[in-house]
């Protein structure tokens, strides 16, 4: 599900002027407020597990397939959350987060290292317990964050996928790398940027930064974000 029109734009224009009153580099950030997050994530060592490229079209294989189908329930799990452009790639996962404002009080954010593009490590169990304090000093429970999101997420895929590897009596191993990329859209040239590279994501898999076989000009992840949008 998309949001559209008036809604959208009002929600970027709200969250731009948050920014403006912050720190550009956003250290303190609630990533619980509304907006529109890019998200990737990566498997452990950029294995190919969810599929294969053939022809420009992403195939999805069996655990592509549950990653496609965990990603679009997202919404069941976090009401207040719906879902952009997105594509499953044979190592990773790229995403648009639209976090509406539907009026849940904030008790403050649980991840504080955040940054417009930032790598975030996701200490699943100390954020619970985190929002388990957090509930009991405040006396209700906390928006959830993009961390709490993703943390979600990749849960429900790793269970689902070791079901079949134990069925099938495999050792599956550690399926996603610890951490994950996000990055604050500002504006709606971002959102449009980063719809546009999602869509085409399979057809230019070859200059992808997540391609094992491609041989990287950038210093990380940010960097080739940056350039994108600086197209």
């Amino acid at each position: 599900m998309k949001v559209k029109g008036d809604d959208l734009s009002k929600l970027i224009e709200n969250m731009t002027q948050r920014h403006h009153r912050r720190s550009l580099r956003l250290k303190y950030y609630d990533y619980s407020e509304p907006g529109a997050y890019f998200i990737t994530i990566c498997t452990r060592h950029h294995q190919c597990i969810f599929g294969e490229i053939v022809e420009g079209e992403m195939i999805l294989n069996t655990y592509g397939k549950i990653a496609q189908k965990c990603w679009l329930d997202i919404p069941k799990h976090f009401p207040n959350v719906e879902l952009d452009e997105f594509v499953i790639m044979p190592n990773h996962i790229h995403g648009i987060i639209i976090i509406t404002d539907v009026g849940a009080p904030l008790a403050g954010a649980l991840n504080k290292r955040a940054d417009v593009g930032a790598i975030h490590e996701l200490p699943l169990r100390n954020l619970n317990q985190l929002a388990g304090a957090q509930n009991k000093r405040a006396g209700a429970s906390p928006a959830p964050t993009i961390g709490n999101i993703i943390g979600t997420y990749k849960s429900i895929v790793v269970n689902r996928c070791l079901k079949i590897f134990k069925k099938n009596k495999l050792y599956m191993g550690k399926l996603w790398q610890r951490n994950y990329y996000e990055r604050i859209l500002r504006d709606e040239r971002e959102l449009n940027k980063i719809r546009e590279y999602i869509i085409n994501n399979p057809i230019k898999w070859e200059l992808d930064y997540e391609n094992p076989e491609r041989k990287r000009k950038y210093k990380n992840v940010t960097e080739y974000f940056n350039s994108i949008l600086n197209e």
